[in-house]
């Protein structure tokens, strides 16, 4: 596995609390939940053109991921 940089993010606690339930929903950690985000987010503004990003976790199946 490649390194990954580690960095401190500050978000507001009722954010935090939908994260966590979002992240339990498709079996992920909070910080799982935030780095595919992150990685959804950057592959849409790339464009359909762009290879996809390498994902830690599988998409849960019946979730249109």
């Amino acid at each position: 596995m490649a390194p990954r940089k580690p960095f401190l993010l500050r978000i507001p606690p009722d954010l935090w609390h939908e994260l966590e339930a979002w992240a339990k929903d498709e079996l992920r950690s909070v910080n799982g939940q935030i780095e595919y985000l992150l990685k959804q987010a950057v592959q849409k503004r790339k464009g359909p053109q762009a290879t996809e990003m390498r994902s830690d976790k599988p998409a849960v199946e019946g979730r249109g991921e």
